[in-house]
C-alpha cells in the first residue's frame, strides 16, 4: 500500500436502523421528478429523460444534527426526498433487475441555496455550489430493503416548525426507482455505496435560522434537522 502524504479522509457512512453503518461512495440526485414541483420551478412536467446532479458524500448530515445556515446565501430551500442506497453496482442495468441492486432506503433532505442556483442558471453556469455545499444533505437512518421491501407508494411529507410544507405520495414520481437506476446506470457505472436522492414533491420554500425540519417517508423512516 502506498504511503499517503496526508491523512486519508474518513469513510462517510449513514447509520442503519438496528445497528451498523452504510458506507457511502457517491451521492446522485434526480432533478424535477415530481410534476407539481417541476411546475412550481417553471418547467414543463412532461416525461422527459431524467437528469442528475451530485453532492459530495461528506455533505451528508446524520444523527439529527443541526445544519449550519450556509454562507453566501439568503434563500435556503428544503427539498424532501426518498433516498435509495445501492448494495450492488453495474452498468446498463435492466429495469426489471434494478431493485435487486438496492440495499435499502432512507428519508433525506436536498437542501438548496436557491439564490445561488437561480443566478447560475440565469448565466448558463453550473449550479454545483447551489446544491453541493457543506451539510446540504441531512439524512435519517438507513433501513434495509429486506425489512421494508421496495416502497412504490406512500406518504412523503415535510413539516417545518410543526406545520406541513410538503406532502405528496411516492407514486407521483415521474421516474420510478427501477427506471431511475436503469437510466443512470447507462450514464455511469454504478457501485455499492452509491446513494440516489429521488427528487422532491411540490411545496419547496425557504427556511430560516432556528427552524425545525421534520420529514417522513411512509414505511421507510424520518429525517430531522434544525437550521443553526
Amino acid at each position: 500500500m502506498a504511503d499517503f502524504v496526508i491523512p486519508p479522509p474518513a469513510v462517510i457512512a449513514v447509520p442503519v436502523a438496528g445497528g451498523g453503518a452504510f458506507p457511502v461512495r457517491r451521492v446522485f440526485c434526480v432533478g424535477r421528478n415530481y410534476a407539481e414541483h417541476a411546475r412550481e420551478m417553471g418547467s414543463d412536467p412532461d416525461r422527459e429523460p431524467p437528469f442528475f446532479f451530485m453532492k459530495p458524500a461528506d455533505a451528508l448530515l446524520v444523527g439529527g444534527a443541526d445544519m449550519p445556515y450556509p454562507p453566501q446565501s439568503k434563500q435556503l430551500h428544503h427539498e424532501m426526498e426518498l433516498v435509495v442506497a445501492l448494495g450492488e453496482g453495474g452498468s446498463d442495468i435492466a429495469e426489471a433487475d434494478a431493485l435487486r441492486h438496492v440495499w435499502g432506503y432512507a428519508a433525506g433532505l436536498d437542501m438548496t441555496r436557491r439564490d445561488l442556483q437561480n443566478a447560475a442558471k440565469k448565466e448558463g453556469k453550473p449550479w454545483d455550489m447551489g446544491k453541493g455545499f457543506d451539510h446540504s444533505a441531512p439524512i435519517g437512518l438507513m433501513v434495509p430493503a429486506a425489512k421494508v421491501a421496495h416502497p412504490a407508494s406512500g406518504l412523503i411529507e415535510l413539516k417545518v416548525n410543526g406545520e406541513v410544507r410538503q406532502t405528496s405520495d411516492l407514486s407521483k414520481m415521474i421516474w420510478t426507482v427501477p427506471e431511475t437506476i436503469a437510466y443512470l446506470s447507462g450514464l455511469v457505472r454504478l457501485a455499492p455505496g452509491d446513494l440516489i436522492f429521488t427528487g422532491t414533491p411540490e411545496g419547496v420554500a425557504a427556511v430560516e435560522r432556528g427552524d425545525l425540519l421534520e420529514g417522513v417517508v411512509e414505511g421507510v423512516g424520518t429525517v430531522r434537522t434544525r437550521i443553526a
